[in-house]
This record gives structure tokens, sequence and C-alpha cells, in this order.
């Protein structure tokens, strides 16, 4: 049962990091007082990937996965999401801000890729107006590889008048790189040494700037 954990499952025969792709989306939620309160994630998974997680879940065989279905998976993937942070990082005026664990979450399944769904709420309002502030969404040990779609990457809910958004993407790696990371086995997540500092650049994220 512990290969229905999102990220801490391995796929078979994977044998190099990054082990799990997945195309990723997020909302900046902000409240009547021009807060930001929290940030909604859509993150969609690789083929191979959402094969391997999925399998034996369609319960009443009815060839279709429901999100009833998923629920077990979903509660089982936000639960260890914790661990790492979500892979969700915010910053106001230089300062970390702690999230709360998700309440509104799910997955659904499209075309035969799972999506996962949640809402990360921060712990209280964050007043960003005035302050620089950023969110990042990647994972430091390039285990999981994020990559924001093309298309509307990142959206604001309710932001304050006048506030702008410039999104910021992960460079290319190197051939060096590339081979070296290929050549971590599969049971170890950890990046050692210099990759470290190769893979912790290898940011998804928004810088915010509200007046």
């Amino acid at each position: 049962m512990a290969a229905l954990a999102l990220f801490l499952a391995q796929t078979p025969g994977a044998m190099a990091h990054p082990h799990v792709f997945v195309d990723a989306k997020a909302e900046i939620v902000f409240d009547d007082k021009g807060q930001l309160t929290a940030i909604r994630n859509i993150w969609r998974f690789d083929d191979a990937y959402s094969a391997f997680a999925s399998e034996g879940l369609d319960t009443n065989g009815d060839g279709k996965l429901s999100v009833e279905e998923l629920k077990p998976l979903a509660d089982l993937n936000v639960k260890s999401l914790r661990e790492f942070d979500y892979f969700t990082f915010l910053t106001a005026g230089q300062k970390s801000i702690a999230f709360q664990h998700p309440t509104e979450y799910w997955l659904q399944s499209d075309d035969g890729l799972l999506t996962l769904y949640f809402t990360l709420p921060t712990k209280d309002p964050v007043e960003i107006r005035s302050l620089p502030a950023d969110i990042e969404v990647y994972d430091p040990t390039y285990y999981v590889a994020f990559t924001f779609v093309d298309k509307d990457p990142v959206s604001m809910k309710d932001a304050p008048k006048g506030c702008e958004m410039k999104v910021m993407r992960p460079g290319e790696l190197d051939p060096m790189a590339a081979t070296a990371l290929a050549a971590i086995p599969a049971d170890q997540r950890e990046v050692p040494g210099a990759l470290a500092s190769i893979t912790a650049n290898l940011k998804n994220g928004v810088s915010l700037s509200c007046p």
C-alpha cells in the first residue's frame, strides 16, 4: 500500500532523477482586505506515474476512475506532501510564510492522467502590498520535476488593484548535469554534492508586486 503514496512510490524500472513529471498551475487567492490567504495548486502527473499509482483503484470495474475511488489515494498524497512542505514556498518581505494543512483537495482522472487539486491556506492572512513577494513550486531534490504549463500558469483571485506578477521558469539542464542525475539510483531521493545547488535552482515561480 505504500506504493500509493504519490511522492514516495517507486515506478518500476525508474533509474534517474527525476522520477515523476508534473505539469503545474497555481492560483493566488486574496481576501476582501487585499491580503493573500491561499495558494491553489493544480498538478497533472505523467502517464507512466498515473498508470502506476492508480492501478487497482477502479473498484466498480467500469473502466473509469471516479473522484470517490481516488479519494484514498488523494488522502495519502496530501498527507505525504506535508513532509516536503507541499513543494510550495511563499516568501513576503524575505520572510518565509507557513501554510496550514489543506482541507480542500481531490484527485481526478482525465484521459488516463491523474490531476491533484489542493488549496494551501496560509496560517494567517499575509500583507504583501509594498513588499517583495515570491511563490515557488519545485522539488529541491529534483525527484519530482515540476513544469508550469505554457498558457496562464499562474492567476490571481480578488487581488488588490494594480498587482502585477512575473512568472519564472527553470533553465535547461546542461548535458553533464543531466547525465550525473541519471546515474543516481532509483532508491536514493537526495541529490549529492554540487548537484544539489543545480537542482535547487530548477524552480517554477512568480514574483508578485502589489502597490
